[in-house]
């Protein structure tokens, strides 16, 4: 089996204000780095158009409907003071959610060894209630709710290395112990949560990072927290939020991490997937704002998803 790719056009579609970090360019340049040759056996797939009722699995019907009210005919409009959403960013965000489930599917179906989905807008920073931080709706936390209603998956780890703290995510399963939360992320910075402290039902494991420190730091977290908690909780599904915003390149944090560094975390789940969750591995995209740190990033990532 194959690394498969999904992605969508209506993906660019999601406009958000000029000189805004989370922007269509993000995922032009994904594609071309994905573009090369070495990447000729990634299978690509279009995203679906699936059920927009799994949007529920995480969040209100209320809140869905605020959502959906607050799509405009035309222009841009904001949602939070860091939040906008355009005419076409309700088809996104709903087959960035479809994708991520098409993803679930395929690795518990056997239709691929794992799978990466490029999707926009991002999620992990949606609370049940609350769209913020870029994100309309939680495509994580979705995807991990719709693996458990669908193939009876009975613990799914989400692990985040996004340099914010998945603030929604950690709302979703707060006191679910079911899901495994770990995130590593810089603190202090936004959104503000993300501190050891914060455990939820001894289900959220939190390694936070201090400014400018890096790779050395980075993967101590990920051996001494991260790691070791996805052994004891021996998931049926790993999903990664994969934001490559630590890396040294990105304007909006400053934790030194190199395309190498998610190179070698990718491996390191993957070898927990095969150890506990019969190879079934889901990563979707979510933060990374600097275009060039971010391709390569996405490179080293995929490149290290294809060898199996």
């Amino acid at each position: 089996m194959t690394t498969r790719l999904y992605t969508h056009p209506v993906f660019l579609e999601h406009l958000t204000p000029p000189g805004h970090p989370e922007r269509p360019d993000r995922l032009r340049a994904i594609e071309r780095v994905l573009d090369d040759e070495a990447f000729s056996a990634l299978d690509r797939v279009e995203a679906p158009e699936g059920d927009e009722a799994t949007i529920l699995y995480a969040h209100p019907e209320d809140f869905v409907g605020r959502v959906r009210a607050a799509i405009p005919e035309s222009g841009i409009v904001s949602i939070d003071a860091d939040t906008s959403a355009s005419p076409k960013s309700w088809q996104a965000a709903v087959t960035a959610i479809d994708a991520a489930n098409a993803a679930v599917d395929d690795v518990f179906e056997g239709r691929a060894a794992n799978v990466f989905v490029a999707a926009r807008p991002p999620g992990h920073h949606a609370e049940k209630a609350t769209a913020m931080g870029f994100c309309l709706f939680n495509t994580a936390a979705i995807a991990a709710r719709y693996a458990q209603e669908k193939h009876l998956a009975e613990r799914v780890a989400i692990v985040d290395w996004d340099v914010h703290h998945g603030n929604g995510t950690q709302d979703i399963f707060w006191d679910d112990p079911s899901v495994l939360y770990c995130s590593t992320h810089q603190m202090p910075l936004y959104p503000g949560t993300g501190a050891k402290s914060e455990t939820g039902a001894g289900n959220i494991v939190n390694a936070p990072l201090a400014p400018s420190t890096g790779s050395d730091t980075f993967r101590d977290a990920f051996l001494s927290r991260v790691l070791p908690s996805i052994d004891a909780f021996q998931p049926d599904l790993i999903i990664i939020s994969a934001g490559f915003d630590a890396h040294h390149r990105d304007p909006l944090a400053a934790i030194n991490l190199t395309e190498d560094d998610f190179d070698w975390a990718t491996g390191q789940l993957m070898e927990r997937a095969g150890r506990h969750s019969g190879n079934r591995l889901v990563s979707l995209l979510e933060g990374g704002y600097d275009l060039q740190g971010l391709a390569f990033s996405v490179a080293a990532h995929v490149g290290r998803l294809m060898k199996g």
